[in-house]
């Protein structure tokens, strides 16, 4: 095994070899034709960037400075076209190295969008990528605006979209109102997407005017469309009419929600009895003791709260048990509920 660095690319090199060992040398065998010398080829390939794999967006103005490199050997050649054609060497410039390809353009122009081919080549291979570059604007302003009408409180405008979309899709409008007496501009819609729309929650009495910016990529367009005739929202007589109700009968007779408790007290021990009962108009209450009605003894003392009947018994005796009747009484009807009291004497 052997080798020459010397060598130069299109020389033609005689081989032969021979054998040795400590007899001498064999007779040498000598190859057939010469071997040309020929440089070892890489195919030609570019290394597109991964942002460079979707549109490359710029505003008008900035700078596009885009290094594709690429390998091959030899040196490829590197040839660049826009849309199929040979680029402006007035608006674009271009440098190549023996790794990497640019494409320079010192102030992009919206005329510099397009597609940009690059292609390396090598004799017969070669290899190809694309640049889709898109130069992007503010817009123009919407071409019209309209009142439609004027109802209540309400305005409704329509306007058309905008003549120059600026090179880039139209993403919505902002709308603006104007009070006449103020002359200030307030935002009541962002980034909507239609061509007309209702603006409500006006001022009565007040006069206003409305005004629409279009809206890309880019930004907001830098002059809007303005309503030519203003919009007055008229004062109306309002009259207060109170919604009419029916009238409910709450009358009822009485009826008691919670009844009397038998309880069961020992001497000398005050203790309370209650219930609790409803009606309307409001029942008149009557304590009885054994059917008997409880008048102005200074033993018992009744309180009615809300509702709620209270019976105090003061100090009881054997005596004073029994059964405790509580009796509501109204225009309506009455009720009656009971109980029984037991007083033990402590043993």
């Amino acid at each position: 095994r052997s080798s020459d660095l010397h060598l130069t690319q299109g020389d033609r090199l005689l081989v032969r070899v021979k054998a040795v060992n400590r007899g001498g040398a064999s007779v040498p065998t000598v190859l057939d034709q010469p071997v040309p010398i020929r440089e070892i080829v890489a195919r030609p390939k570019i290394r597109l960037p991964r942002f460079l794999r979707q549109t490359y967006v710029r505003h008008v103005g900035e700078g596009v400075n885009l290094v594709i490199p690429f390998q091959g050997k030899p040196r490829p050649q590197v040839s660049w076209t826009k849309n199929g054609q040979a680029l402006d060497p007035k608006q674009v410039s271009v440098r190549h190295s023996d790794k990497d390809t640019i494409l320079f353009i010192r102030k992009t122009e919206r005329k510099d969008s397009g597609k940009y081919e690059v292609v390396v080549q090598i004799d017969s291979l070669e290899d190809k990528a694309t640049i889709d570059i898109q130069v992007i604007e503010r817009p123009g302003p919407p071409k019209s605006i309209k009142l439609v009408d004027v109802w209540g409180f309400n305005v409704a405008l329509e306007w058309t979209p905008p003549g120059d979309d600026g090179n880039s899709e139209i993403k919505g409008y902002t709308i603006q109102k104007s009070d006449k007496k103020t002359g200030e501009w307030f935002t009541v819609l962002e980034h909507y997407h239609r061509t007309n729309c209702t603006v409500s929650d006006l001022i009565m009495g007040n006069s206003y005017y409305f005004r629409v910016f279009a809206e890309n990529q880019c930004g907001l367009s830098e002059k809007p469309v303005v309503t030519k005739d203003c919009a007055f929202i008229k004062k109306t007589g309002i009259v207060y009419k109170p919604a009419e109700f029916p009238e409910r009968d709450f009358s009822e007779a009485p009826k008691f929600t919670q009844a009397l408790s038998n309880r069961t007290t020992t001497t000398g021990y005050s203790t309370k009895l209650f219930c609790s009962v409803r009606g309307c108009p409001k029942p008149k209450i009557i304590w009885m003791k054994n059917q008997m009605e409880i008048r102005e003894d200074p033993k018992y003392r009744a309180l009615t709260n809300q509702g709620v009947c209270t019976l105090e018994i003061r100090k009881p005796c054997p005596f004073d048990g029994g059964v405790y009747s509580c009796k509501a009484v109204n225009d309506l009807g009455e009720a009656i509920v009971d109980c029984r009291l037991d007083v033990k004497v402590p043993q």
